[in-house]
């Protein structure tokens, strides 16, 4: 009978010790499974913040494009402006100068 008992303690330690080693292999899933729903998690948290770096990257630059159409065409007003003012300057000269002329009674010259 002792040999039974001896089979059969050996036979439920084996079972315990497959039970330990299911249960902690199940424990290693589980936490494995964990490990990869949170990296998930992470990658899509870290995507929705790249595509929305990405919008406000091109909402910048598109100011920045707007900025510098704006700034083109303030030059162009700019340079617009100070060729009229460079003819109103030279017309009110001209007139000065007819009539400084008809005033002293010979033309004036300038150089």
């Amino acid at each position: 009978m002792d040999l039974v008992y001896q089979a059969a303690d050996l036979f439920r330690s084996i079972e315990d010790r497959a039970r330990a080693g299911e249960a902690r292999a199940e424990a290693a899933e589980q936490a494995q499974l964990e490990i990869i729903a949170a990296t998930e998690r992470k990658l899509r948290d870290a995507s929705r913040a790249l595509e929305e770096a990405r919008r406000r990257i091109e909402s910048q630059q598109e100011q920045l494009d707007a900025a510098e159409f704006r700034a083109q065409a303030a030059e162009a007003e700019a340079r617009e402006a100070k060729q009229s003012l460079a003819l109103v300057e030279d017309a009110i000269r001209r007139r000065l100068l007819l009539t400084s002329g008809h005033e002293d009674g010979r033309s004036t010259a300038v150089a």
